[in-house]
């Protein structure tokens, strides 16, 4: 089958392709033919920062098509997703049957890997910072697939605001058509603050800024990989909280919440209430070619491979 390996050349990100072995399920997983692999900002950040090879995870979307002990929630045959944290640039993937969920009938890989995951993770976000109705939203990372999906979250939500936090001009008509009733970029001196809940999906540089644009009592939920520093200062005169949040510490930890979560997620989609973004679907041997468009901040919504 064919493989997508991470190589660390001189500090310079290399992917190649390889051909190997099928892959067999162990306890607890199941092996997978993968229809869909959707890019995450996290493999791509850790690619480009490490100087040694990182496992290629992702998410990804296929047919069941062996099991392995202990893994009774699933059968051969049926379409799942799920987040695989190695080895998921590939034909057929071993996936922790832990971390996966059924794609109903009807819904495409694609769809699966651009909606679950990323759907989640913003809901997720959403839920952590306990934004009441009327309240305003800053959505950072907006034109990202998490980004979009936050975004019409507020918007359902009832927010009485939601403004999206983009890198470029560019975006501001996707982004409004997504939801956004404003849209700033990172480079702007006025965010337009005081915002009573930030979903930061950026970090790093950009935390310190958005800090600053809560308001009295306002919340910051932090889910990106991107690190960052926030000054005890900022968050003490404002009477403000940043609170950290991670999706598998609710799938492994609270199964019901996720099971729950999975459930709203897929009605929301069939009601029109969510909707997806996907920017470009690419061949999986062009796996670089994707990891430049989020890279370079050009992706408008999900970046999928397709093996």
């Amino acid at each position: 089958m064919l493989r997508m390996r991470h190589e660390a050349n001189g500090g310079s990100e290399v992917l190649s392709a390889e051909e190997v072995e099928r892959p067999e399920a162990g306890a607890g997983e199941m092996l997978i033919r993968v229809e869909a692999i959707g890019v995450t900002l996290p493999t791509v950040r850790k690619l480009r920062e490490s100087a040694e090879p990182v496992p290629l995870g992702g998410e990804v979307a296929g047919e069941v098509v062996a099991v392995g002990a202990g893994a009774t929630a699933f059968r051969v045959g049926e379409r799942v997703t799920g987040l695989c944290f190695a080895d998921a640039y590939a034909q057929y993937a071993v996936l922790d049957s832990a971390m996966a969920s059924r794609v109903p009938d009807g819904a495409s890989a694609v769809e699966a890997v651009a909606l679950v995951r990323s759907g989640l993770v913003a809901r997720g976000a959403y839920e952590a910072a306990r934004v009441a109705p009327g309240e305003s939203v800053l959505v950072t990372a907006a034109a990202s697939a998490v980004g979009t999906l936050a975004l019409q979250y507020a918007r359902a939500g009832g927010a009485g605001r939601v403004v999206a936090a983009v890198s470029s001009a560019g975006k501001a008509d996707f982004v409004r058509g997504m939801g956004a009733d404003e849209v700033v970029r990172y480079e702007d001196a006025d965010w337009g603050g005081p915002f009573d809940a930030i979903l930061d999906g950026v970090g790093g540089d950009l935390l310190g800024p958005a800090v600053r644009t809560l308001a009295t009592g306002g919340r910051l939920v932090a889910f990106s990989s991107g690190g960052g520093t926030v000054e005890a200062y900022e968050l003490l005169v404002r009477g403000a909280s940043v609170i950290g949040f991670q999706m598998r510490a609710v799938a492994l930890g609270r199964p019901e919440l996720y099971g729950r979560w999975l459930r709203e997620l897929w009605h929301l989609r069939d009601a029109g209430t969510l909707r997806t973004a996907v920017h470009e679907e690419i061949p999986l041997a062009e796996a670089a070619r994707a990891h430049a468009l989020i890279e370079q901040r050009r992706n408008l919504g999900k970046v999928v491979l397709i093996p």
